[in-house]
């Protein structure tokens, strides 16, 4: 690994969005990261962090959870300490899924959603949804070691139709063009 370009070291991806109007069920977003072994990249991932859960090794956690999305700022926050996760993970992929407990709500329902990702102080990506506002659930970062270990950041935002867990299953997936 080269001294001047040691990659992706420790990052945050921060989602935000307003409460639901007065008598509309409140809107619950979840931001999930998968893990992909290096002899699997684009298979079954190895872990998936979401609510409520951490990675095993402690490098992939949520530092907030928001089930309604009245908090100030950004509701959820998650850390990817990607120079701590062990050298057999060669992609991270993080993705954000709407919960639907009673009708398929999609990003165009949910009010002002917001993303940012960032490295220290320095910002890679902000997403406000607008190009996926049909879909249930999308990935919004890919993060990917090189063949010198150090972590690249692949920014895209890639929606996905269906429930949340089938989301976690495939959403690292290689896609079609």
């Amino acid at each position: 690994m080269n001294g001047l370009s040691k990659g992706m070291r420790k990052v945050e991806v921060a989602l935000r969005w307003d409460p639901s109007p007065a008598g509309q069920p409140p809107a619950d977003l979840d931001l999930v990261a998968g893990t992909y072994t290096a002899d699997d990249p684009y298979g079954v991932p190895a872990y998936v962090v979401h609510f409520d859960s951490r990675s095993p090794d402690g490098t992939i956690y949520l530092n907030r959870d928001s089930k309604d999305g009245k908090g100030f700022g950004f509701d959820e926050v998650m850390t990817l300490e990607l120079e701590r996760l062990d050298v057999r993970y060669a992609r991270v992929v993080v993705g954000v899924a709407i919960q639907q407990p009673t009708e398929d709500r999609t990003f165009a329902h949910v009010a002002h959603p917001g993303l940012r990702i960032r490295e220290g102080y320095t910002d890679l990506a902000a997403e406000d949804f607008g190009g996926v506002p049909g879909a249930t659930a999308a990935t919004v970062a890919e993060f990917v070691r090189d063949e010198a270990g150090a972590w690249e950041f692949r920014a895209g935002v890639h929606g996905f139709d269906g429930d949340p867990a089938t989301f976690t299953r495939v959403m690292g997936a290689a896609r079609r063009p």
